[in-house]
Parts: structure tokens; sequence; C-alpha cells
């Protein structure tokens, strides 16, 4: 018999298709259907809005690049942890870890739960705001159903990611389709002077800014699953590309 310790590593099970459905599912989220409202209360204009938008998409293609990069050099699943713990120590590993797990990611779930529930139950209160009870039964119990289907197994989870990420792919789609018939129509009044209003303020326009990043964020997740993925110098390196 064979008594050489083996060292504990994940079955790799993700293939391109779905590492791809998982990026895609994770930045189509609650976060670009309520984003562009804020962003545009905020900078006062639609083409300050565009510039933004525009800014935010190249910060997190450079961001997604050298994500890239990392995953295809360290092969360990935990992305931004073991980053840091290979490039900084233990240390700063062990308060990136502690911050993440008790406030980052509860409080950045919670948002999006919130989210979810609202828009799920507002065609029950047509005519009213749903109540506050209900809103937040529904989060709970969908950050439970999904807890339950990510702890099953990888096979579940995926395809659920693959089912969530071609449900919110079709909403912007039709999204898309409304605007273009809309500006087809003759409807530019909008970009006529479009920066007429625009806030300048420092501090507005990094919150409108920070408000993009929170729409775009999700290009790292595939770093954390690392060793799950099949091939992952084609499998990250595919994902940026498209």
């Amino acid at each position: 018999m064979d008594n050489t310790p083996r060292k504990l590593q994940l079955k790799s099970e993700v293939g391109l298709m779905v590492g791809l459905s998982f990026i895609a599912g994770s930045m189509i989220g609650s976060g670009i259907f309520m984003s562009p409202q804020t962003v545009l209360r905020n900078i006062g204009s639609p083409g300050a809005s565009l510039v933004i938008w525009a800014a935010g998409g190249v910060l997190s293609m450079l961001g997604s690049l050298s994500y890239a990069e990392l995953g295809t050099v360290i092969r360990e699943s935990g992305g931004k942890y073991i980053y840091i713990l290979r490039t900084s120590g233990n240390l700063m590993a062990f308060i990136f870890a502690f911050t993440s797990l008790l406030v980052v990611r509860p409080s950045s779930m919670c948002g999006l739960a919130l989210s979810f529930a609202h828009n799920a139950v507002a065609p029950f209160y047509y005519n009213c705001a749903p109540p506050t009870l209900v809103v937040k039964s529904v989060a709970a119990c969908g950050l439970l159903l999904l807890a339950i289907v990510n702890c099953l197994n990888v096979r579940s989870s995926m395809a659920v990611t693959v089912i969530l990420m071609a449900a919110k792919f079709l909403a912007l789609v039709v999204i898309s389709i409304g605007g273009v018939v809309l500006l087809i129509q003759g409807n530019t009044g909008n970009f006529q002077n479009a920066f007429e209003g625009t806030n300048k303020s420092i501090s507005v326009i990094g919150k409108t800014f920070y408000q993009c990043l929170w729409a775009y964020d999700g290009w790292s997740i595939l770093n954390s699953v690392s060793e799950e993925l099949k091939h992952p110098q084609v499998t990250i390196t595919c994902y940026i590309v498209k």
C-alpha cells in the first residue's frame, strides 16, 4: 500500500461554459439593475454618467487581467485571501478574512438578497409598498436556499448558476432592446446637452464611481475556485477575452 501522504485537493469539475456562466452570473446581479438610476441622480447628467460607467469598466478590465495572471500562476482556491497570504503573510490574510466574513460579505449578501426580495414581491403589492417583514422573510429564504444548493454538490450549484445567468442575461437583453427601440423612435432628448447640470463635486464623483464598481463587481469570483477549474490557463483566459 502507498502510505505517502497526499495533499487535500478539490475536484476539477468546472469547465469553460460553467466558468463563463459563473462570472456572468456574478457580475449581472442586482447592482446593474439598481445602480444606473442612483448614478444618474447623483452625477446630474447622462453624459457624465456614461463617462463614469466607461471609467469603471476600464478599471474592472485592468483588475480582471491582473487576476487572470494570478489565477494561472497560483493554482489555489481562495481568491483574494490566497493572494494576500502569499504576498503579505498570515496577519494581513487573517485581517482580510476576518473583515470579509464578518462585515463585507454579509452586508453585501444582505443588500443583494433584499433587492431580490423587493423585486420578487413587488407584483403582489402593485398599488402599495410591500411589508418590511415580507421582504426580509423572502430575502432570508433566498439566502438559505442558495446556501443549501451550494452545500449539496458542485454540479447542482453549477446548474443553478447557468440557469440564473441565462435569466438575468435575458432581462438585460429585453431592457437593451427597449432602449434601442426608443432611440429609433427619436427619443434622443437626453443626449442633447448631455453634460448640462453635471455635479462636479469630488465627493459626488467618488460616490458615483464606487456605485459603478459595485455593479461591475464579480469579475474576480472565478479565482475563488481555481482548484476546481479543469483547464485554468484556458478557462480563465477565455473568460477575460469574452
